[in-house]
C-alpha cells in the first residue's frame, strides 16, 4: 500500500535568476520522468497523517562496504548510504518533487544575472558534531578540496566544478562563487550528496581525516562501524533543522543479494535503498501484500565497459570498437530485465531523458545496431585487421552479483561469438577500484551514474583522464574535453543538446569506455517508512532527515 508522506517544510530559496523548476529541467534536457511508486494494495490506512518520531530504522546494503569514509572521493552507495546521514551539503534535492533543488545549510541563495557568481546565505544556528560552529570557512575549505585537492586527495568529481574560479567568505555566514564561465547544472552540483561539508579546522590539521573519521553537521552522529556486520547512526539533538531528524537512529547491515529477502521476512530490515531484482520484488510482495510500498523508476545508473588504453592491444581503437560491436544489447535487455536491473539500451543519457538519443539514431552508432550477425561480421574483420583475432582478455568484475555478474556473464558470451576468450576477475570493491587505479587491468566492467540528469555529471567519466580521475579508461581526448566545456557553458537547451550528441557519436566510436546496458531502479520498503520517495538515483535522498515509522 502506498504510505501518506509528509513532505517537508518549504525552505524559501530566493534564486534571482530565475532558475527555477522549469529552467532546470530544460536546461538538464528531462521530460517528464516515468517513476512513480506503485500500490501493492488500497489507499493509506491514515491519509496524511502526521510524522512520529522515535525508532531505529534498519536498512540494508548489499554486497559491500565503504572502501573508506570520504565523501568527496567515493562513488559507489556503498559508501553513500551508510555515511551520508552524518553530513550536511550546501544545497539538496527535494526528492518528493525531483528535480527541485532546496537549501540544506544555505537558508537562502541568489545567482547573478551573468551566472558568473552564486551567493550562498547559511543557517545561523549549524553545530558539527564536535560542538563547534559551521561558518562560511568550512564551506569553503570543503569545496577547495573538491575544485583543487591536495596531492593524495581523491575528488571524484572535480571535474564539475571546473568552472569555479574563486570562493569568498565576505562573512561568517555568506559565502560567494565565482565562476570562470557560466556553467548550466552548477546550482545542480552544488546539491550533490557526495558535497559533504566538512569542518575546516580538520581538515587543515589533516587533508585526510575524513578517510578514516566521521566529524560532521548532519542529523545523525556516528555510533559504529563494524565491519562485516553494521554501521550505525544516532539522532543528533544539536541538529540545526527544527524537529528533525524524526528517527531516533539507523542501522544499515551489510548483507549479501540472497540473504535481502530473508531479511524482510525476518524484520531484520525495513528497506534497502538501491534496488532489487524483479525476483525479489515479487517475493516480498508474495509474502506481505500491503505491508510492503513498491517504487520503481528507470535507473540513472548503467553497466559500462571500460578498456585499458593504455594497455596493448587495448591502445586500437578497433580493438576496442570490435568488442563493443559484440554485443547483442537489445537482445540482452529483452532477456535480463525479468532477473535483474539491465533493462534499457541506450547511449551516453538516460534513456527516456530527452538529451538520450532516439532509438533511429542510437542504432547506427558502433554497439548498438539491431542486427547482431551484421555487427559481429564487422567486430571479427576489425579485430583480424588488428592482428587481434585470436585476443584472449581478463576482465575486472566488482564483487556485487546484482548485476555486475550477469554483466559479466553477457560480455564473455558476446566476445567469444567473435573469437574472444574471457577470463573474470571478482573483487571486491577496494581491490577492484586499487586495479583499475592502478592501471592493471585489460577490461574493467564499471558502472556509470550519479545523482542527476546532466550532461556535465554524466559524462566525467569520458573526459580525459587527467581532467577527470573517475575516468578508468586512462584515455587522453582533447576533442571531447573540448565538447565537454562547450556543453557546460551552453545555456540554450537545444545548442546544448546538439553538442552532447556530438559528444556521444565520437566517445562511442571511440570506444575508450562504452555503456553496456542501463538500470531498472525497484525499491521496496516496509509500509511502516514513511517520508522516503524514489528519484531515478540511488545518491538522492539518503540523509535520512524527513524518514519516520508509522508503527
Amino acid at each position: 500500500m502506498v504510505s501518506a508522506v509528509s513532505r517537508p517544510a518549504k525552505r524559501a530559496p530566493a534564486i534571482s535568476s530565475g532558475l527555477d523548476r522549469r529552467t532546470l529541467l530544460a536546461a538538464a534536457g528531462i521530460a517528464a520522468l516515468p517513476w512513480r511508486r506503485r500500490a501493492v494494495a488500497e489507499e493509506p490506512r491514515t491519509p496524511a497523517s502526521a510524522p512520529k518520531r522515535g525508532g531505529i530504522l534498519n536498512f540494508a546494503t548489499v554486497d559491500a562496504e565503504p572502501p573508506n569514509y570520504d565523501l568527496h572521493g567515493n562513488v559507489s552507495f556503498a559508501a553513500l548510504h551508510p555515511i551520508a546521514p552524518h553530513y550536511s551539503t550546501l544545497l539538496r534535492f527535494d526528492a518528493a518533487n525531483y528535480p527541485e533543488i532546496q537549501g540544506d545549510l544555505a537558508q537562502s541563495w541568489s545567482v547573478s544575472a551573468d551566472q558568473l557568481s552564486y551567493i550562498f546565505k547559511l543557517h545561523p544556528n549549524v553545530v558539527f558534531h564536535d560542538g563547534t560552529r559551521l561558518t562560511s570557512a568550512d564551506v569553503k575549505a570543503s569545496y577547495e578540496r573538491i575544485v583543487r585537492p591536495p596531492a593524495g586527495v581523491v575528488s571524484a568529481r572535480r571535474v564539475n566544478y571546473a568552472a569555479i574560479a574563486a570562493i569568498d567568505t565576505p562573512d561568517p555566514l555568506t559565502v560567494v562563487f565565482h565562476l570562470k564561465w557560466p556553467d548550466a547544472s552548477m546550482l545542480a552540483n552544488f546539491a550533490s550528496e557526495w558535497n559533504a561539508i566538512y569542518s575546516a579546522a580538520r581538515l587543515k590539521e589533516d587533508a585526510h581525516f575524513p578517510l578514516a573519521h566521521v566529524m560532521g553537521s548532519g542529523a545523525f552522529t556516528f555510533g559504529e562501524y563494524v565491519k562485516g556486520s553494521h554501521w550505525s547512526g544516532r539522532r543528533f539533538d544539536g541538529y540545526f533543522k527544527p524537529e528533525r531528524p524524526y528517527l531516533d537512529g539507523y542501522r544499515t547491515l551489510f548483507i549479501k543479494t540472497p540473504a535481502v529477502v530473508e531479511a524482510y521476512k525476518s524484520g531484520q530490515i525495513l528497506a534497502e535503498f538501491r534496488g532489487m531484482a524483479p525476483p525479489q520484488r515479487d517475493a516480498l510482495i508474495a509474502a506481505f501484500g500491503d505491508r510492503v510500498t513498491v517504487s520503481e523508476s528507470p535507473w540513472l545508473a548503467n553497466l559500462s565497459i571500460v578498456f585499458n588504453t593504455r594497455r596493448p592491444p587495448f591502445g586500437d581503437a578497433r580493438v576496442r570498437r570490435a568488442l563493443s560491436l559484440a554485443i547483442d544489447r537489445w537482445g540482452a535487455a529483452e532477456r535480463l530485465q525479468h532477473t535483474t536491473f539491465l533493462k534499457y539500451v541506450g547511449g551516453l543519457m538516460r534513456p527516456g531523458s530527452n538529451l538520450a538519443t532516439p532509438e533511429a539514431q542510437l542504432a547506427e552508432l558502433p554497439g548498438f545496431g539491431h542486427d547482431i550477425g551484421v555487427s559481429r561480421a564487422a567486430a571479427r574483420q576489425l579485430l583480424g585487421a588488428a592482428g587481434a583475432g585470436d585476443l584472449a582478455l581478463g576482465l575486472l568484475v566488482r564483487d556485487i552479483p546484482m548485476p555486475h555478474y550477469a554483466g559479466a556473464e553477457l560480455l564473455a558470451a558476446s566476445w567469444r561469438q567473435v573469437g574472444v576468450s574471457t577470463t573474470p576477475q571478482k573483487l571486491p570493491i577496494a581491490d577492484w577500484q586499487q586495479r583499475v587505479d592502478a592501471g592493471d587491468f585489460d577490461v574493467a566492467l564499471d558502472f556509470s551514474g550519479d545523482y542527476f540528469d546532466d550532461p556535465t555529471i554524466q559524462l566525467t567519466k569520458y573526459v580525459s583522464h587527467d581532467l577527470s580521475p573517475v575516468n578508468n579508461s586512462g584515455a587522453t581526448d582533447r576533442f571531447l574535453d573540448a565538447l565537454y566545456i562547450g556543453q557546460a557553458v551552453t545555456t540554450d537547451p537545444q545548442q546544448r543538446a546538439k553538442i552532447v550528441r556530438a559528444f556521444e557519436q565520437h566517445a562511442l566510436t571511440e570506444a575508450d569506455t562504452v555503456p553496456l546496458l542501463w538500470w531498472n531502479r525497484i525499491v521496496v520498503t516496509a509500509a511502516s517508512v514513511r517520508g522516503w520517495s524514489i528519484t531515478p538515483s540511488h545518491f538522492i535522498g539518503q540523509d535520512l532527515t524527513d524518514i519516520w515509522l508509522d508503527e
